[in-house]
C-alpha cells in the first residue's frame, strides 16, 4: 500500500489534473473533451490485437456524445510498433476530417502514431523523417505559426506510458528499424488511464508492457549518473520498479486481481514519468532493431540485465537499489552489501533473470533466434546520429571526442564496434564473461 500511496501522488504531482488515473476513470473522457472546448473529434482506435479493449469504444462514445461532442469518424489505429504505413493512413484521415480534438484509444503503439500523424497532418512537410531526433518538431511548428489539434490519450495497455510522454516510435516496415521522434510539442495534454480496462489483457501484452515498464525507470535511472535528477530518478524507480517486480507475477496467476493490476499500471505509469526527467539507453536502442523478431518490452527484459553489467562501473548505487528491489521480491538470496562493481552487477542481473523465468520469458537474445544479422543491424543502427541520444543517455559514453570537445566519427563507430558488439555477442549467448567494461 505504501508505494500504491506514493505512486499515486507522485504522478498527482507532476500532471496537476491533466491525467486521470486509477480503476473506474474512464468518464473522464467526456469531461476532458469539454474542458478542450472541442465541438467535433475523430476517435483512433486500437488495431485487431486490442479486441478486448472493444466494449470501451461503447463507452467513450457515449461519455463524449453526453458532452455534446460530435465525433465525425471513428478510424482504426497502429499495428504493433506504429509502421509508417499506418502513421500516414492516420495523418490522411486527420487532414480530411479536420477535427478539432482526436481521441487516441489504444495501447502505445496507437497512440505513437496518432502523435506522429497530428505532426504530418499540421505541418507542411509530410515526410515523417523530417521529424526524426530531438526538438524538430517544437522548431517548425513556431517557424510556421501552427499548433498541433488537441489529443487526449486513452491507454489501454499497461506499458509504454505513451499516453504521457514526448515520444513517438514509427517504424521503417521494409527495413524493420524503428526510429523516433522526440519533442515535448507531442505530450498529449489531456490522457486517460482506466486501469481495469487491462483486465482482459492477452498474457503477452500484460507480461511485455510491465517489463517496458522496468525498462523505462532502469534504463533513465541507470543514465542519471552524475546528474542534477539522479535522486528523484532513484525515487521514481525505487517505487515503479518494486510495484512491476512484486505485483506482474499476481497479475499473471489471477488476472482479476484488481490490486494487482493497479500496480502495474502505477508502475508502469511511474516507468512514462521517467523518461520525461531522463531517457532511456541500450535496452530501447536494441530493441529499435529487433521489431522483427521481438515485442519492444521483451527486447527490453532480455538485454538489461546483461546492459547492467556493462554499466557496472558507473552505476554502484543503482545496483544496490535494483539489487534490493530484487532481493525483497525473492529473485536474490546474496546479501547485496557485501558485493560491488561488477560482481555485484552479474547477482542483480541473474535476479533480474529469475523474474523472467519465473514468468516463463526467454533470457537471452539466442533462444529467440536473434543472429549475427541482427547484431549487425543494431551496430548499424547505433552509429546513426538520429539515434545517438540512446548513447548520449548511458552512464557509460561510446561517443568519444577529439581535442576540440567534437564528435571523433571513426573512433565512437570503432568503440561501438568493441564494447556494443562484445555485449551484443552476450546477450545472444547468456554470458556474462563475454561482457567488456570500458577501460
Amino acid at each position: 500500500m505504501y508505494y500504491k500511496d506514493k505512486a499515486k501522488h507522485m504522478l498527482n504531482a507532476w500532471k496537476k489534473g491533466n491525467y486521470a488515473f486509477g480503476i473506474g476513470v474512464l468518464d473522464k473522457v467526456g469531461d476532458f473533451a469539454k474542458r478542450a472546448g472541442t465541438s467535433t473529434m475523430l476517435v483512433v482506435t486500437g488495431w485487431g490485437s486490442e479486441k478486448w479493449t472493444e466494449p470501451l469504444i461503447e463507452d467513450i462514445k457515449s461519455f463524449l456524445r453526453d458532452k455534446n461532442v460530435d465525433i465525425l469518424d471513428i478510424i482504426r489505429g497502429a499495428r504493433a510498433n506504429a509502421p509508417r504505413e499506418d502513421v500516414y493512413r492516420i495523418a490522411n484521415q486527420i487532414g480530411k476530417k479536420t477535427p478539432d480534438s482526436i481521441v487516441a484509444v489504444g495501447g502505445g503503439s496507437t497512440i505513437d502514431a496518432v502523435k506522429a500523424a497530428s505532426i504530418l497532418s499540421t505541418l507542411s512537410s509530410d515526410d515523417v523523417e523530417t521529424y526524426f531526433g530531438m526538438g524538430l518538431v517544437t522548431d517548425k511548428l513556431n517557424i510556421e505559426r501552427k499548433k498541433l489539434p488537441i489529443a487526449i490519450a486513452v491507454q489501454t495497455a499497461a506499458s509504454s506510458g505513451a499516453h504521457l510522454t514526448k515520444y513517438s516510435n514509427v517504424t521503417d516496415s521494409l527495413t524493420g528499424q524503428k526510429k523516433l521522434i522526440i519533442d515535448e510539442a507531442i505530450v498529449p495534454p489531456l490522457a486517460v488511464f482506466d486501469y481495469r480496462v487491462t483486465i482482459g489483457a492477452p498474457y503477452a501484452i500484460r507480461a511485455d508492457g510491465a517489463l517496458d515498464g522496468i525498462a523505462h525507470s532502469l534504463e533513465v535511472v541507470c543514465g542519471a549518473t552524475g546528474k542534477p535528477f539522479f535522486d528523484k530518478t532513484m525515487d521514481i524507480a525505487e517505487v515503479g520498479i518494486s510495484l512491476i517486480v512484486e505485483n506482474l507475477p499476481k497479475a499473471i496467476a489471477n488476472p482479476k486481481d484488481e490490486d494487482a493490476i493497479e500496480s502495474l499500471g502505477l508502475g508502469t505509469d511511474l516507468g512514462g514519468y521517467a523518461i520525461m526527467v531522463g531517457g532511456t539507453n541500450y535496452g530501447h536502442l536494441f530493441s529499435f532493431s529487433l521489431t522483427s523478431k521481438l515485442t519492444h518490452g521483451r527486447a527490453c527484459a532480455i538485454a538489461n540485465p546483461y546492459i547492467l553489467v556493462f554499466f557496472a562501473p558507473a552505476i554502484e548505487p543503482q545496483l544496490k537499489l535494483i539489487g534490493k528491489i530484487f532481493k525483497r521480491a525473492g529473485y536474490i538470496n546474496e546479501d547485496i552489501e557485501k558485493y560491488s562493481g561488477r560482481e555485484l552487477s552479474i547477482v542483480v542481473a541473474k535476479g533480474m533473470i529469475k523474474l523472467s523465468e519465473r514468468i516463463k520469458f526467454p533470457t537471452t537474445f539466442g533462444e529467440v533466434g536473434v543472429d549475427d544479422e541482427d547484431k549487425k543491424r543494431i551496430l548499424t543502427a547505433a552509429k546513426n546520429p538520429q539515434l545517438w541520444s540512446k548513447l548520449e543517455q548511458a552512464p557509460v559514453s561510446l561517443i568519444a571526442k577529439d581535442s576540440n570537445g567534437e564528435v571523433d566519427k571513426l573512433k565512437t563507430e570503432d568503440n561501438i564496434d568493441e564494447y556494443m558488439g562484445a555485449l551484443v555477442d552476450a546477450i545472444i549467448s547468456g554470458d556474462f564473461d563475454g561482457i567488456k567494461n570500458m577501460r
